[in-house]
């Protein structure tokens, strides 16, 4: 990223919570390396990382396990901004999107920044599809508060005690 497409330093950092997952080329691996990445994205902070869970695939079946984890962030990087370092660190991963649920080496989400909501071609926050996942929704209570209010969706915890489908399970 250039100097001049970083956010201006008088900006207040802004908690973040990214959803981190892979199923190809060590999913653990893949998973860990994007994890220690996060913190090297200009002006972000790795506040905590979740332990890793093993999750069936979702949508397409016919593809191996899932490795996910959870990482909370602090950035001063808008979400747009944020959304394309995480673009990039797929790609530099070796992501290829064949089709959607498909296997993939990495996949990197925003789950929520700050108490934005927004809806747009590109970026939906907080993410639409949270209450479907306990992938995602697990291993965020390892970063976060049971309490903490996701907008327009209500508390993880709450969350999770509905979700449907078969749990992630820790590594």
């Amino acid at each position: 990223m250039s100097p001049a497409s970083l956010p201006a330093p008088h900006l207040e950092p802004v908690s973040a919570y990214i959803g981190v997952g892979s199923n190809l080329a060590d999913p653990v691996h893949q998973v860990t390396s994007a994890l220690n990445r996060l913190d090297a994205f200009p002006g972000t902070r790795l506040i905590a990382r979740s332990n890793l869970y093993r999750s069936p695939p979702f949508g397409h079946l016919d593809q191996p396990d899932f490795i996910n984890a959870v990482a909370h962030i602090e950035t001063v990087l808008d979400p747009e901004t944020l959304l394309s370092e995480l673009l990039s660190l797929e790609q530099a991963h070796g992501r290829v999107r064949l089709f959607a649920n498909g296997p993939r080496t990495l996949d990197l989400d925003i789950l929520m920044y700050g108490t934005e909501c927004r809806q747009n071609a590109r970026l939906t926050l907080p993410h639409p599809r949270l209450a479907q996942r306990s992938f995602v929704l697990l291993p965020w209570l390892d970063v976060a508060p049971k309490t903490l209010m996701i907008p327009g969706q209500g508390t993880i915890a709450r969350l999770l005690s509905t979700c449907p489908g078969p749990p992630a399970l820790p590594l």
